[in-house]
């Protein structure tokens, strides 16, 4: 059995990246105290529809397996985790058909936008089981962000349509977290040349087993011997 590489340095970096989301966040509510209408138990955003990066994605399974490590919480966790991942291939596969059927795509867009999945990692008091390790998304979820030069903010927040807040670039995050997973794979010695360009929801980066097999190490030695 291979034995993978130490993913802390490059886990390191992403954890910097997850402190300066967090830090954006907070100087919003700030700011604007009455329109960040986040609070404990609000779980709105753990029904989003959203895919993670290679690097957190193995971040967050990485954090999982050392909370979860066994027993029937763990189980019960990824059980829901399978059931959610057999509802997203369907919301997929019904969003590629009518990509194929020619609608148009910011239509498409809208009707994945309004997509309910709950979150496998969400308990049934509404509170996220690995709150210290969400997802970038999930920090900066109720606050004004750009993607794509759209503006966007949760349905929830108080935030006057047509007023100027502070905006998160949210595209330029997405860009930071591509070039990382590019150097985590690269730091993991994988054998597969685009695996730092896969998207995954979080309930397959919970089922997932990011093994020697996974990155591809023995289809890199295999190689390397001919």
């Amino acid at each position: 059995m291979r034995i993978l590489p130490d993913p802390a340095p490059v886990f390191a970096r992403y954890e910097a990246l997850a402190r300066e989301a967090d830090n954006a966040f907070e100087r919003v509510r700030q700011d604007f105290p009455d329109s960040v209408t986040c609070r404990e138990g609000c779980a709105d955003c753990c029904h989003a529809l959203f895919d993670l990066p290679l690097v957190e994605a193995a971040y967050l399974n990485n954090a999982f397996l050392r909370a979860f490590p066994s027993g029937p919480e763990r189980s019960a966790i990824l059980e829901t985790a399978h059931a959610a991942d057999r509802k997203i291939h369907t919301l997929k596969r019904r969003a590629f058909r009518a990509e194929q059927a020619g609608e148009r795509v910011e239509a498409i867009a809208e009707t994945m936008g309004r997509a309910r999945v709950r979150c496998p990692l969400l308990g049934e008091d509404d509170r996220c089981r690995l709150y210290a390790a969400r997802p970038i998304t999930c920090r900066l979820y109720g606050v004004p962000v750009a993607v794509g030069g759209k503006g966007r903010v949760c349905f929830k927040a108080a935030f006057a349509p047509g007023g100027r807040y502070p905006t998160v670039n949210a595209s330029r995050v997405h860009e930071r977290l591509a070039l990382l997973s590019q150097t985590f794979a690269a730091h993991m010695g994988s054998g597969f040349s685009a695996l730092h360009t896969v998207l995954v929801p979080v309930s397959m980066a919970l089922t997932t087993v990011y093994d020697a097999t996974y990155y591809g190490l023995d289809r890199k030695r295999e190689a390397a011997h001919g």
